[in-house]
Formats: C-alpha cells, structure tokens, sequence
C-alpha cells in the first residue's frame, strides 16, 4: 500500500470480533485497510479475506497492545506516509469472568495489561494518527467503549473504569477538533456474541459482529455517542429509567452470581 493511495481507514484489534467486522464494513465501500493485531497468521487470514471479498489492498502491522509505550514508534513509522481517513481504535481486553478486584489472579500485571489496552493504546493510537487529519481538516476517530463505561460496574472494576475512560476521552477530543473537521465517536455497546463476550450464538440482544459493526457504522457523523445497534439502544433507555441504587443492586446480584458459576466451573477442572 503507498502513500498515494485515497485515505485507508486503521482498525485496532482487527482480528476477531467486532473489529474485524468494522474492517470488513469499511472495506466494502472501497477503501483500503490498515490492520493491527498481535497475530501475524491471523492479520494474513484477514488481509487475505478482505483482498477477495472487496477488491481493496490491506497492510498489516503487529502489534502486542499489552506492552505498553515501546511498540509505538514502529507503528508511527509503518503509518508515516498513509494519509489516514478513519481510525477505528477497537483493541480491548475484559475479565476473564466478574471477581473481587484483589481477587484477581496476577492481579497487578493484570492492571497493567488492561490499562495497556483499554486507554493506553487509544491515546497513542489517536496522537499518531490524528495530525494528519487536522492538517487535512477531515478525518474520523471512532472509538469502542462499553456500556459498562457508563456507570461503575463493580467487579469488572478496571475494565469498567478503562471504558469510562475512554468515553470521556472521546467526548474531550470531539470538543477540541470537531470544529477542525475531526469526527469522534464513542461507541458503547451491550452485548455483541464475540470471543470476548463468551457468547456463541448470536441473538436478538446480543447480534453477530457483523450485524453490530453494519449498523454502528450507520451513526457515524450523527451520533457522537451511541450505543450502536438498536436492540442495544432499548436496552439503554430502559436501564435509564431504573434508579441507580436498584440498577446496582440488579448488577451486583447478576456479577456476582456469574462469578459463582465462573469458580464452581474452575474448581470441577481441578477436580
């Protein structure tokens, strides 16, 4: 991919899940793609899908989010000369399942990781690209965050507070730059049936990436906030109107009762 080619879009996490499927979405309007993911087979698997499927060229760039601050002049420097149009900063990183906070199994390398994911690679990602965009007075940054960024979600606690983050960040960006011709969108969905998520099986609540990514895609430009999918926009209005002590309550009563299931599932495979 040269640098004379029109405004490729970059996506983060590009590999499975939904960030597969925004790089899928995009492509299908005819622009060339930027993957990054830690996997070199699996960002080949892709690039090679995406080739044949639209008819665009792919790059690829390798990268292990997890690592923090030193991955980022080589990413810098294999995005120098590409005039990026879109960056989708996708790359997350959940709990395995809900627990206590001091709970966690390496919990403190844990931290560090999610962090590392979660906010580090977002900021970075968005300092590298956006320049370019400014200069040109066009661009869009599209960010993924989660409805467990919307209010304190006990025992997902620093994936709860990464995703605040990152809402918070996106809303701040869009203040400074949208005058300046920067589109930047916080998306913060439900459930969506991804690895991540544990759920196989897509459903009315919790559709296929590629069904969120399709209709996600759709508010860009004219929702700066958005949940993303319809089923999960309900899903919001309603949780909406529940008090927030009782939301809790209901929160903490389902967390905790996944957690139980999580440890009895653990404790069988030891047996």
């Amino acid at each position: 991919m040269s640098g004379s080619e029109v405004e490729p879009i970059v996506v983060t996490g590009a590999t499975d899940g939904i960030g597969k499927a925004y790089a899928k979405e995009l492509a299908k309007k005819g622009v060339n793609v930027v993957l990054i993911s830690r996997s070199e087979d699996k960002l080949l698997e892709v690039a090679d899908e995406i080739e044949k499927e639209s008819k665009v060229q792919t790059k690829i760039i390798v990268a292990d989010f997890s690592k923090g601050l030193e991955l980022y002049d080589s990413i810098k420097t294999q995005l120098k000369d590409l005039e990026v149009g879109t960056l989708v900063n996708n790359v997350g990183m959940s709990y395995s399942f809900p627990n206590y906070l001091l709970e966690l199994p390496d919990r403190e390398e844990l931290f560090m990781k999610m962090i590392n994911i979660n906010v580090t690679s977002m900021t970075m990602m968005t300092s590298i690209v956006m320049p370019g965009m400014v200069e040109r007075r066009r661009g869009a940054i599209i960010n993924l965050s989660s409805a467990a960024g919307m209010t304190p979600t006990p025992f997902l606690t620093v994936y709860s507070a990464c995703k605040a983050y990152v809402s918070f960040f996106t809303q701040c960006v869009d203040a400074e730059y949208n005058s300046k011709g920067i589109i930047c969108q916080c998306v913060m969905p439900y459930f969506v049936a991804t690895k991540m998520a544990k759920i196989r099986k897509p459903t009315l609540f919790a559709p296929s990436p590629n069904t969120y990514a399709k209709a996600a895609l759709g508010s860009v430009g004219v929702a700066k906030i958005t949940h993303g999918y319809w089923a999960h926009s309900l899903q919001g209005t309603v949780t909406g109107l529940i008090p927030d002590v009782v939301m809790n309550k209901i929160m903490m009563g389902i967390l905790l009762s996944a957690r139980k299931s999580n440890l009895k599932k653990l404790q069988r495979k030891k047996e």
